[in-house]
């Protein structure tokens, strides 16, 4: 991979932008729209851009194939549940907060990759990062200003969203040899199908006279925050690798604060901060040692 350019690095900052603006459109969606109706318009409405994509590109999309029952389990385990978590636990807390437990999923990723790949194990520095990070998470649900005993249940179910995104990663490796375009569009299919009863049975959509900026809201979701920033994603990961992407971890947290902050006037406390801190400082350590191990992998004559 060349060295980054600056225009690169705007795209990252970019993607960081929109994937930190889905919390606070998370919660304003939540003004009008149930968590399974939210859910179901981001995975709809995300799947458009992505099939546009496959079917400009000619790419198959094997979501009916003798694989379906991974893109369906997938799709279940990294797109409906997370979504449907993540909205039901932001009705009750700060859109920031949510933003923060969310970006967990890097620290989380590398304990389940000790146990479930052969490359990603543990070690001392990376043992570090995750204990710092974590600790930060710790911390933060002693403030008893932002999480209290009536909304300490919806935060755990984000920080259980973001397990499912983790798992759902995990999963994905089983497929890995099919075109990233084919497993994004198969997946969404089958979220979208799997979410169509549910939601008809539970909340019936249809009869909700939404607000506008809920309305808005949601559709930047789905066509935004997941069709368009998995395009973008896709752009900067066979550009610039894994390990430049991956940055973004970095700066989804601050940015969703900032964004809650001023959006939503949302309450930023020390401890909250401190969190953030440690959370980025954790997701830092456990990048950078996994950096040094590839590159002294590539070197080895």
């Amino acid at each position: 991979m060349k060295q980054p350019s600056l225009f690169d690095y705007l795209l990252l900052i970019f993607l960081a932008l929109i994937w930190a603006s889905a919390f606070f459109n998370i919660k304003i969606a939540t003004y009008s729209f149930g968590p399974i109706t939210i859910a179901f318009l981001r995975v709809f409405f995300g799947a458009i851009p992505v099939l546009l994509l496959c079917y400009y590109k000619k790419i198959k999309v094997e979501a009916f194939s003798k694989d379906w029952h991974w893109f369906a389990m997938i799709g279940f385990i990294n797109l409906v549940a997370p979504f449907y978590l993540i909205a039901y636990g932001v009705q009750s807390v700060q859109s920031n907060l949510a933003a923060i437990l969310m970006s967990t999923t890097p620290l989380s990723s590398t304990v389940l990759g000790h146990f479930y790949t052969k490359n990603e194990k543990f070690n001392f520095v990376k043992t570090i990062g995750i204990l710092i990070g974590f600790s930060g998470i710790l911390y933060l649900f002693s403030d008893n200003i932002l999480i209290n005993e009536n909304n300490i249940l919806s935060a755990l179910l984000i920080l259980l969203g973001s397990t499912c995104y983790v798992i759902g990663g995990v999963l994905t490796l089983r497929i890995s040899k099919k075109k990233n375009e084919n497993v994004t569009g198969s997946i969404l299919i089958w979220a979208v199908i799997i979410l169509i009863p549910i939601v008809s049975f539970a909340e019936q959509p249809w009869n909700i006279n939404p607000r506008l900026d809920s309305t808005i809201s949601v559709m930047y979701l789905g066509l935004v925050s997941t069709g368009i920033a998995w395009l973008l994603r896709f752009k900067i990961l066979v550009k610039n690798g894994l390990i430049f992407q991956s940055q973004v971890s970095y700066l989804i947290p601050i940015f969703g604060t900032i964004l809650g902050y001023v959006f939503l006037k949302e309450l930023v406390t020390l401890k909250l901060f401190i969190s953030l801190i440690a959370v980025c400082i954790g997701i830092y350590i456990v990048r950078e040692a996994g950096y040094k191990k590839s590159t002294s992998v590539v070197r080895k004559p």
